[in-house]
């Protein structure tokens, strides 16, 4: 996989990260990392870059690498070349950098599309840790027997031989009996909370959502027109008899039992039980976003809450972004029965699924066992990095919860959480504030969630020094 190469120490570019073996090549990476750079203003107008020279000896890049990136930029007006001066951000930026920072704020803390991953950041799988021979093997035999068949449009509810694949997969890992014609493909998670807001009549109603939850969830069901009523969660995950006192009429509730995030507990048995008894007896859904699947590290997953679901309740999301990769944008919903003439006609008029060509390779990877050997060794690395982690957050924050893939940094209620993680990205790392995780301000707790995927080149301690640098300075500021 991507070797990752980085600038370190606190100048404007301390965040630069190149990665080798990628389709994009590494001038291009860094032409579009600087234009970040000034678009956000951490590269000031008229501030001097390094040399050349010097770039490329930290980078650990060819001279010309560099060159061609500050050429490129100089066409584009980003930068000016002054000869022996050196090279310098222009003064006036132009139009394009105020647009792409407008396209940045309105997607400001849901994804940062193009942007390698960064440490303690959440939802990046561990990159250096990818089958690449393997897959790059399948996928081009796939490539070669696509092109050879015959042109025709794909089925829009997704491969059948992914379909297939799955239904044989989710049996085994996550106990769930379904049938390929329940099971549609989807770009990801949005895709299948978008397939779900087009197929369902859900505009205008409520919903449950756990508290504490997922924050892209919670904009997904305002975009569909749903108001969302926080339900609180305690160790055995969403309290059932708080959510029916508090929206008895909700349309659906939308939980993470088989992890809940970010605390990081699974939703006990009793708990199933009722939440499934709510959506029969009230005929309301459940929508479950299986985000980690089986890939929790140390134990065993418990089974899909779905895999309980005898009366057709429950849509069930999975996705390949944290197993595999979020470059392939590829996830799926299994669907009641009932439902499935309905998604598939949703798919076929409106959201057809992605590339075919993918998707068979995936299957395929399913299918020769590849992805449960990965599943396997992926657990063993996180559960190795987790340990890491946390011995070297410990000596600076005693006050750690370990939560599935992530920790979580518990801080005093006033510290602005918000405000250190936005400060922590000049150094190149990328925790999540916990505020942001709350629905309810009195309920609201401050703290820092930190994924352990992607490992720092420098190891952990030096970044929990930094972090510990940073809250330690807002504590006197405030």
């Amino acid at each position: 996989m991507p070797k990752n190469e980085s600038l370190t120490g606190p100048s404007p570019l301390s965040t630069v990260t190149l990665q080798r073996g990628t389709s994009r090549g590494l001038s291009e990476q860094l032409r579009q990392l600087i234009e970040q750079a000034i678009g956000e203003g951490r590269l000031q107008p008229g501030a001097r870059l390094p040399s050349c020279r010097d770039l490329a000896a930290q980078l650990g890049v060819a001279r010309g690498t560099v060159r061609a990136s500050y050429d490129m930029l100089v066409d584009g007006q980003f930068l000016q070349a002054r000869g022996a001066a050196g090279t310098f951000v222009s003064a006036l930026p132009p139009l394009k950098s105020a647009i792409a920072s407008a396209e940045r704020q309105l997607l400001a803390g849901i994804e940062e599309a193009e942007v390698p991953p960064l440490t303690f950041q959440m939802g990046i799988p561990a990159s250096d840790a990818f089958p690449i021979k393997v897959w790059l093997r399948i996928l081009q035999r796939q490539t070669r027997m696509q092109v050879s068949r015959p042109a025709c449009y794909p089925d829009p509810r997704g491969s059948l031989a992914l379909r297939q694949a799955l239904v044989a997969y989710l049996s085994v890992a996550r106990g769930l009996r379904c049938q390929a014609d329940q099971i549609i493909i989807t770009s990801g998670y949005a895709g299948a909370m978008g397939l779900i807001g087009l197929a369902m009549d859900f505009q205008g109603k409520t919903a449950w959502l756990e508290d504490p939850g997922f924050w892209v969830a919670r904009r997904a069901v305002d975009a569909l027109r749903v108001t969302p009523v926080a339900v609180p969660v305690d160790a055995e995950g969403l309290q059932v008899e708080a959510g029916i006192a508090r929206a008895p009429d909700a349309a659906f509730a939308l939980v993470t039992p088989g992890q809940q995030a970010p605390p990081g507990m699974t939703m006990s048995l009793a708990r199933r039980h009722a939440l499934l008894s709510w959506a029969s007896r009230e005929q309301r859904w459940i929508i479950e976003d299986d985000y980690l699947g089986e890939l929790q590290p140390g134990h065993r997953a418990a089974p899909a809450l779905a895999a309980l679901d005898s009366e057709g309740r429950v849509l069930h999301i999975g996705t390949f972004s944290k197993t595999l990769t979020p470059q392939l944008r590829l996830g799926f919903i299994v669907v009641p029965t009932a439902l499935t003439a309905r998604f598939g006609e949703v798919c076929a008029l409106l959201a057809p699924a992605s590339s075919g060509l993918l998707h068979n390779a995936v299957a395929e990877f399913l299918r020769e066992g590849h992805f449960m050997r990965h599943l396997r060794r992926m657990k063993r690395l996180y559960q190795e990095r987790l340990e890491q982690m946390i011995a070297a957050l410990h000596p600076h924050f005693p006050d750690l919860q370990r939560a599935g893939l992530a920790v979580i940094v518990r801080l005093p209620a006033v510290t602005p959480d918000e405000m250190i993680a936005q400060q922590a990205a000049k150094w190149g790392m990328a925790p999540s504030p916990l505020s942001i995780w709350y629905q309810q301000a009195e309920q609201c707790g401050a703290g820092l969630v930190l994924g352990a995927a992607h490992l720092p080149r420098e190891g952990y301690a030096r970044s929990a020094e930094r972090l510990k640098a940073l809250v330690d300075a807002q504590a006197v500021s405030s």
